[in-house]
């Protein structure tokens, strides 16, 4: 019943208080939205807990979406929001996450399964160094990379949900691109 509604029609059907309506938001955007909290967070479980917290943020206030933007623009808009929270919490505490630094790498990229082992174990080498390299960034340059090299949103959208005009998406993405690439030609991994 669901599956051929638009996310729109859906919100409308959640706000009249239909929660299989908004069930269906959540399927449709779980699996987006987590790479896009994995991504600038790089831990798993940060991730799983800022995506769910996103889904219930945009339950709590679904009656206050207008519209204006499209629901998948809203949604990554309050992953970022918490996101960004989970951020300056760690900053106000002050904790470094320095465990399980070596498996993290291939949770994000992953490598294609024909690879030799040879190839896999080099794969993986470069894999970390650009995972490092894009987790060295700030805040602000990894998310608009985030965006639109792994979440594959337009400039538009980027604008739309992180509230920026679409120029500094542009200059926020090529200044990052910039930084990855001086970052990875330092390294001693090769990244071709």
């Amino acid at each position: 019943m669901y599956r051929d509604l638009a996310d729109e029609q859906l919100v409308e059907l959640a706000i009249s208080e239909d929660p299989d309506a908004f069930g269906e938001i959540v399927r449709r955007w779980e699996r987006k939205i987590f790479a896009l909290c994995f991504g600038m967070l790089t831990r798993e479980d940060e991730a799983r807990d800022a995506a769910q917290e996103t889904f219930i943020a945009a339950y709590r206030n679904i009656g206050r979406f207008r519209g204006e933007a499209k629901v998948s623009s809203w949604l990554h808009r309050i992953a970022v929001n918490q996101c960004l929270t989970v951020k300056r919490r760690h900053k106000t505490r002050s904790e470094e996450y320095l465990d399980d630094e070596a498996g993290e790498g291939d949770r994000i990229f992953v490598a294609p399964a024909r690879l030799s082992p040879g190839n896999k174990a080099e794969q993986a080498e470069r894999l970390n160094v650009v995972r490092q390299a894009v987790s060295a960034l700030p805040v602000d340059l990894r998310q608009v990379v985030v965006m639109k090299e792994f979440e594959e949103m337009t400039f538009q959208e980027i604008s739309e949900t992180l509230e920026i005009p679409l120029s500094t998406v542009k200059s926020r993405l090529y200044t990052a691109l910039k930084q990855l690439r001086l970052r990875l030609e330092r390294s001693p991994v090769e990244v071709v």
